[in-house]
């Protein structure tokens, strides 16, 4: 009994760190979906257009990529504690002093830089350096764990934050998630740990020493450096320039249209706001099936046609879906069901195919797919506003993000299926 006792806590501190990870990805993806809440009620308190209230959103989302290769440079030289627990001081802080702001550029400065960094130390590349220190076994499925915490965000937040905006105000929204945010910091202070060997463990299903766990950025070598080496490496690769190019259109149809134009695009046909963040909502119970699901298949079948199959039939229902708008009934249901289960299925067999390539170096060559991915959801956040300003509808956005996915699918197909891991040699 006692040897059993001690296997189940030496394997608990896994868990702790995964529950950890997954709380500060649920906060900063709760921050993350607050904007689209707040469009249509900044425009009318403060009276600004929504294509000036989504310009801030976009440097947000292209900050939110663009941090990913430092952020995956900065866990490795200084450990993913500090990072974290300086992010969600980022969070905090600007979210908190928002709810001050009176001007255009307020918000520029408060969403779009001091929100995006933070939000971009605590991306999708945060679980994947998790994943590949702590885990040798099940990564796919940790990794669809760490991005289902998206979903689950936005299944918790949008209707509180929709309840809360119809009740009180704007103000109101933001002070809650600056005070979550303060209170994760207490709990990534006192428990999350950098690396099993801090805690005199192997990776999870390790047998040996040897791991990218225990292979941090040279002494000599800067952040700047460490990341820069991770682009040289990545755009000689064709399949780094695949995964990038799906990824961006990934961010594109995701982040930044559903993510960013789904409630106003419900608002302006006539479905109350809080209706439309508990669809959206819902959508994300099925993204955490869908993504938990990728994980597991990604574990066991060719992360390539994976990708094709979700790039394709995402394409399908996002061209579908302004027709499937006016119908609040069987094909809006259909919709949301459908693309609710795909919405980020496309991170785990992502994040296999860069390990696969690039092995001890994937952290910072995800970090800068990943940005990648974030300037697409730049594009179209900002890009469906400016169409939305131009034409008075979104059915053009939503065309274009479905035909951007259908190339995707048919890109992903080229990938070559596994390399032997590639080195940097540090000068």
């Amino acid at each position: 009994m006692n040897e059993i006792e001690t296997k189940q806590k030496s394997s608990s501190i896994y868990w702790i760190i995964v529950a950890i990870t997954f709380l500060t990805l649920l906060i900063s993806a709760g921050v993350r979906s607050t904007p689209g809440i707040l469009i249509v009620p900044l425009e009318e308190s403060l009276g600004w257009e929504r294509s000036a209230v989504t310009f801030p959103l976009a440097i947000n989302l292209i900050l939110y990529g663009l941090c990913g290769p430092f952020a995956a440079a900065l866990m490795e030289r200084y450990g993913v504690k500090p990072i974290m627990v300086f992010a969600l001081l980022l969070l905090s802080i600007g979210t908190g002093v928002s709810s001050f702001m009176t001007a255009e550029w307020h918000m520029t400065l408060l969403w779009g830089l001091v929100v995006g960094l933070g939000a971009g130390l605590t991306s999708s590349v945060l679980g994947a350096v998790i994943a590949n220190k702590w885990f040798k076994e099940r990564r796919g499925f940790i990794v669809g764990i760490f991005t289902a915490s998206g979903a689950t965000g936005q299944l918790i937040f949008l209707p509180l934050f929709a309840k809360i905006v119809s009740e009180y105000q704007w103000q109101a929204v933001v002070w809650v998630t600056s005070i979550a945010s303060l209170v994760l910091v207490l709990l990534v202070f006192g428990f999350m740990r950098n690396k099993p060997s801090d805690v005199g463990r192997l990776p999870y299903g390790a047998d040996e020493t040897v791991g990218i766990e225990d292979s941090p950025a040279p002494a000599n070598s800067g952040i700047f450096t460490v990341a820069w080496a991770g682009l040289k490496l990545g755009v000689r690769s064709k399949e780094f320039w695949l995964l990038a190019i799906s990824f961006f259109v990934c961010g594109l149809s995701t982040n930044g249209l559903i993510g960013t134009h789904f409630i106003p695009a419900c608002i302006d046909v006539g479905i109350p706001e809080v209706r439309a963040a508990g669809m959206l909502a819902v959508m994300g119970i099925f993204d955490i099936a869908g993504t938990l699901a990728s994980g597991w298949f990604t574990d066991r079948w060719d992360s390539r046609w994976l990708l094709f199959w979700y790039y394709g039939l995402r394409g399908l229902s996002l061209m579908l879906f302004p027709f499937a708008l006016g119908d609040s009934n069987f094909y809006f249901i259909l919709f949301i069901v459908f693309y609710g289960l795909d919405w980020v299925a496309t991170v785990p067999p992502t994040v296999r195919l860069c390990n696969d390539k690039f092995g001890k170096q994937s952290g910072v060559v995800f970090g800068w797919i990943w940005a990648s991915h974030q300037l697409g959801a730049a594009t179209a956040a900002y890009g469906g506003g400016l169409l939305y300003s131009l034409f008075g509808d979104y059915e053009l956005a939503f065309l274009l993000a479905g035909i951007s996915c259908l190339v995707a699918s048919g890109l992903v197909i080229n990938i070559r299926k596994r390399t032997n891991s590639v080195v940097v040699h540090q000068a």
